[in-house]
Protein backbone atom coordinates (compact mmCIF):
# COMPACT_ATOMS: atom_id res chain seq x y z
CA UNK A 1 0.00 0.00 0.00
CA UNK A 2 2.89 2.26 1.56
CA UNK A 3 4.75 1.55 -2.10
CA UNK A 4 2.12 2.18 -4.52
CA UNK A 5 1.36 5.70 -2.79
CA UNK A 6 5.28 6.33 -3.16
CA UNK A 7 4.97 5.26 -6.91
CA UNK A 8 1.98 7.44 -7.61
CA UNK A 9 3.51 10.67 -6.01
CA UNK A 10 6.56 9.57 -8.52
CA UNK A 11 3.94 9.82 -11.20
CA UNK A 12 2.53 12.98 -10.17
CA UNK A 13 6.25 14.71 -9.68
CA UNK A 14 6.99 13.14 -13.27
CA UNK A 15 3.87 14.41 -15.05
CA UNK A 16 4.80 17.90 -13.16
CA UNK A 17 8.47 17.93 -15.03
CA UNK A 18 7.34 17.07 -17.93
CA UNK A 19 4.93 19.72 -18.03
CA UNK A 20 7.55 21.99 -17.12
CA UNK A 21 9.61 20.80 -19.84
CA UNK A 22 6.60 21.18 -22.76
CA UNK A 23 5.61 24.53 -21.06
CA UNK A 24 9.78 25.93 -20.86
CA UNK A 25 10.31 24.74 -24.59
CA UNK A 26 7.62 27.63 -25.50
CA UNK A 27 10.14 30.28 -24.04
CA UNK A 28 12.17 32.43 -26.85
CA UNK A 29 15.24 31.85 -26.83
CA UNK A 30 17.41 33.97 -29.52
CA UNK A 31 16.46 31.29 -32.08
CA UNK A 32 13.77 29.80 -33.89
CA UNK A 33 11.78 26.62 -32.87
CA UNK A 34 8.79 25.48 -34.33
CA UNK A 35 7.35 24.91 -30.25
CA UNK A 36 7.47 28.56 -30.08
CA UNK A 37 3.63 28.00 -31.57
CA UNK A 38 2.78 25.60 -29.34
CA UNK A 39 -0.82 26.24 -27.72
CA UNK A 40 -1.34 29.13 -30.10
CA UNK A 41 -5.00 27.97 -31.56
CA UNK A 42 -6.50 29.02 -34.96
CA UNK A 43 -10.36 28.67 -34.98
CA UNK A 44 -10.26 26.01 -38.22
CA UNK A 45 -13.79 24.89 -39.41
CA UNK A 46 -15.16 26.09 -36.32
CA UNK A 47 -12.51 24.28 -33.78
CA UNK A 48 -9.93 25.59 -32.14
CA UNK A 49 -6.72 23.39 -33.68
CA UNK A 50 -2.99 24.12 -32.88
CA UNK A 51 -0.77 25.61 -35.98
CA UNK A 52 0.97 22.36 -36.76
CA UNK A 53 -2.27 20.40 -37.06
CA UNK A 54 -3.49 22.48 -39.88
CA UNK A 55 -0.07 23.55 -41.50
CA UNK A 56 3.89 22.65 -42.27
CA UNK A 57 5.92 24.46 -40.09
CA UNK A 58 9.88 24.38 -40.72
CA UNK A 59 13.00 26.32 -39.92
CA UNK A 60 15.04 26.47 -42.70
CA UNK A 61 17.19 29.26 -40.98
CA UNK A 62 18.37 29.99 -37.21
CA UNK A 63 15.60 33.19 -37.54
CA UNK A 64 13.23 31.96 -39.39
CA UNK A 65 10.28 29.91 -39.45
CA UNK A 66 8.06 29.08 -42.24
CA UNK A 67 4.24 28.13 -42.03
CA UNK A 68 2.46 26.26 -44.78
CA UNK A 69 -1.02 25.93 -44.34
CA UNK A 70 -2.66 22.95 -45.90
CA UNK A 71 -5.75 25.28 -46.56
CA UNK A 72 -4.82 28.23 -47.98
CA UNK A 73 -7.91 30.31 -46.85
CA UNK A 74 -6.88 30.34 -43.39
CA UNK A 75 -3.10 32.03 -44.25
CA UNK A 76 -4.86 35.00 -42.67
CA UNK A 77 -6.66 33.75 -39.83
CA UNK A 78 -3.12 32.18 -38.53
CA UNK A 79 -1.52 35.92 -39.51
CA UNK A 80 -3.54 37.60 -37.21
CA UNK A 81 -3.28 35.06 -34.29
CA UNK A 82 0.04 34.97 -34.21
CA UNK A 83 0.21 38.89 -34.68
CA UNK A 84 -2.62 39.00 -31.40
CA UNK A 85 -0.44 36.49 -29.31
CA UNK A 86 1.87 37.61 -26.77
CA UNK A 87 4.89 36.74 -28.28
CA UNK A 88 5.80 40.10 -30.13
CA UNK A 89 6.30 38.37 -33.57
CA UNK A 90 4.89 40.01 -36.47
CA UNK A 91 4.27 37.48 -39.40
CA UNK A 92 4.49 38.00 -43.45
CA UNK A 93 2.45 36.36 -45.96
CA UNK A 94 2.87 35.84 -49.93
CA UNK A 95 -0.36 34.54 -49.82
CA UNK A 96 0.63 30.73 -50.10
CA UNK A 97 3.37 30.33 -47.09
CA UNK A 98 3.86 32.50 -44.03
CA UNK A 99 7.03 33.81 -43.09
CA UNK A 100 7.89 34.64 -39.09
CA UNK A 101 10.82 36.05 -38.93
CA UNK A 102 12.35 35.78 -35.29
CA UNK A 103 13.95 38.98 -34.03
CA UNK A 104 17.49 38.76 -31.93
CA UNK A 105 16.43 39.69 -28.10
CA UNK A 106 17.94 42.36 -26.58
CA UNK A 107 19.37 42.31 -23.12
CA UNK A 108 16.37 43.77 -21.87
CA UNK A 109 14.16 41.28 -23.41
CA UNK A 110 16.55 37.84 -21.95
CA UNK A 111 15.97 38.94 -18.77
CA UNK A 112 12.49 39.54 -18.92
CA UNK A 113 12.21 36.00 -19.95
CA UNK A 114 14.50 34.44 -17.61
CA UNK A 115 12.35 36.32 -14.87
CA UNK A 116 9.62 34.56 -16.12
CA UNK A 117 11.45 31.30 -16.49
CA UNK A 118 12.49 31.62 -12.61
CA UNK A 119 8.80 33.03 -11.75
CA UNK A 120 7.44 29.61 -13.75
CA UNK A 121 10.20 27.18 -11.87
CA UNK A 122 9.07 28.70 -8.28
CA UNK A 123 5.06 27.87 -9.05
CA UNK A 124 6.19 24.28 -10.28
CA UNK A 125 8.23 23.76 -7.12
CA UNK A 126 5.15 24.53 -5.32
CA UNK A 127 3.16 22.47 -7.31
CA UNK A 128 5.85 19.46 -6.14
CA UNK A 129 5.66 20.32 -2.28
CA UNK A 130 1.69 20.56 -2.37
CA UNK A 131 1.62 16.98 -3.86
CA UNK A 132 4.08 15.94 -1.03
CA UNK A 133 1.83 17.55 0.99
CA UNK A 134 -1.27 15.61 0.51
CA UNK A 135 0.66 12.63 0.22
CA UNK A 136 2.10 12.77 3.73
CA UNK A 137 -1.91 13.91 4.78
CA UNK A 138 -2.82 10.57 3.28
CA UNK A 139 -0.27 8.67 5.09
CA UNK A 140 -0.96 10.39 8.24
CA UNK A 141 -4.64 9.54 8.37
CA UNK A 142 -3.60 5.86 7.41
CA UNK A 143 -1.15 5.93 10.24
CA UNK A 144 -4.02 7.08 12.49
CA UNK A 145 -6.63 4.29 11.62
CA UNK A 146 -3.61 2.10 12.37
CA UNK A 147 -3.45 0.75 8.82
CA UNK A 148 0.23 1.43 9.23
CA UNK A 149 2.78 2.03 11.83
CA UNK A 150 4.79 4.60 12.97
CA UNK A 151 7.75 3.25 11.38
CA UNK A 152 6.39 2.90 7.82
CA UNK A 153 5.25 6.53 8.04
CA UNK A 154 8.51 7.60 9.40
CA UNK A 155 10.00 5.73 5.84
CA UNK A 156 7.58 6.99 3.77
CA UNK A 157 8.21 10.66 4.55
CA UNK A 158 12.18 10.49 3.96
CA UNK A 159 11.47 8.24 0.55
CA UNK A 160 8.94 11.21 0.21
CA UNK A 161 11.30 13.81 0.49
CA UNK A 162 14.03 12.18 -1.36
CA UNK A 163 11.91 12.19 -4.56
CA UNK A 164 11.02 15.78 -3.86
CA UNK A 165 14.55 17.08 -3.92
CA UNK A 166 15.00 14.80 -6.87
CA UNK A 167 12.25 16.63 -8.93
CA UNK A 168 13.15 20.08 -7.54
CA UNK A 169 17.02 19.43 -8.80
CA UNK A 170 15.89 18.19 -11.96
CA UNK A 171 13.50 21.62 -11.91
CA UNK A 172 16.48 23.62 -11.48
CA UNK A 173 18.84 22.12 -14.09
CA UNK A 174 16.35 22.68 -16.72
CA UNK A 175 15.98 26.23 -15.63
CA UNK A 176 19.59 26.55 -15.91
CA UNK A 177 19.87 24.88 -18.93
CA UNK A 178 17.18 27.33 -20.76
CA UNK A 179 18.53 30.09 -19.02
CA UNK A 180 21.79 29.44 -21.08
CA UNK A 181 20.36 28.66 -24.10
CA UNK A 182 18.29 32.07 -23.52
CA UNK A 183 21.49 34.52 -23.10
CA UNK A 184 23.12 33.24 -25.72
CA UNK A 185 23.11 34.66 -29.38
Amino acid sequence: MIRELLDDAKKDFKQVKENFKKEISKFRTGRASVTILDGILVNYYGTPTPINQMATIGVPEANLIIIQPWDKKYISEIESVIRNSNLGLNPISDGKTIKLPIPPLDEEKRLDIIKMLKRYTEERKTKIRNIRREYREMVKEMKDNKDISEDEEKRFYEDLQKEVDNTIKELDELEKDKEKHIMED
